[in-house]
């Protein structure tokens, strides 16, 4: 991870501090908080530390994620103390896939994010998210949580569309986002995953693949369409962009990148 990726909100020119987050492009972590509450999965050991903890949530949050509970406290309350040192970042949070989660496991887990993140949690009130209203509120975090509960609680959001081609190669990939760009984009945030999906017949046929050699064999022509895409108000405007192993591909910087294209827009009309 390129460390001057930490801070690449703050670190934007002045002219994009009024455009919609929903406008921008956004990095984000396909892997980030995979865990489940019930199985032991940790995290990729061969990602860099600062991955294996928060795994990409210093840009944004944009997983579906079955949360492991003793774990995920102690990685959001890391993710807490990094927003204390950064106090210009925006984290978005997306936390879904509760299968098997009863109302009072649901009830307690909403009460300790909100207790975590206090004053930092932005409410729906706020139709129109921009860096510089974040920075005047004190705002830092979007959470977006999948469940009818969420509608009890002015901090939470609803779930974020995640377009997921459920491909084994970049050529499959791209398509289904291609389509779907054709179609529209969404209102507010949504996501183009350029994460790979092997199925059960693949691995069984090659079983020195992984997901990791899958995804950085496809990811030249990944990148190549990656550099091709705008981001904006347009229909066919992306806004998160997530991936896998953002830690040793260049994924983040090359979606912050994207921004310089909405600066060439402003300079055109003026």
């Amino acid at each position: 991870m390129d460390p001057r990726c930490q801070d690449w909100m703050s670190g934007l020119p002045e002219e994009l501090w009024d455009v919609p987050l929903t406008n921008l492009a956004i990095p984000g972590s396909h892997d980030a908080m995979s865990y489940c509450l019930d199985i032991n999965s940790p995290l990729i050991p061969s990602e860099p530390e600062t991955f294996r903890l928060l795994d990409g949530l210093f840009y944004c949050f944009t997983r579906p994620a079955i949360f492991k509970w003793a774990t995920t406290q102690e990685t959001l309350s890391s993710v807490a103390v990094w927003l204390t040192s950064h106090p210009k970042e925006v984290v978005i949070l997306a936390c879904s896939h509760f299968e098997g989660i009863d109302d009072k496991l649901h009830q307690s887990f909403i009460f300790s994010l909100k207790k975590l993140f206090g004053s930092r949690l932005c409410p729906q009130k706020e139709a129109v998210l921009t860096l510089r209203s974040l920075w005047t509120s004190g705002y830092q975090v979007v959470l977006s949580y999948d469940s009818q509960f969420a509608a009890r609680h002015a901090e939470l959001w609803p779930p974020i569309p995640y377009w997921w081609a459920n491909q084994r190669t970049a050529q499959g990939v791209t398509g289904y986002l291609d389509r779907n760009k054709d179609l529209g984009r969404p209102e507010g945030f949504f996501v183009s995953g350029l994460n790979l999906t092997a199925d059960r017949c693949y691995i069984a046929e090659h079983p020195k693949q992984s997901l990791r050699t899958l995804t950085c064999r496809n990811w030249e022509r990944l990148r190549t369409w990656l550099e091709d895409q705008e981001p904006g108000s347009e229909p066919t405007s992306l806004n998160i962009i997530a991936g896998d192993f953002v830690g040793p591909l260049p994924l983040c910087s090359l979606v912050i990148a994207l921004n310089q294209k909405l600066l060439r827009k402003k300079a055109v009309k003026r």
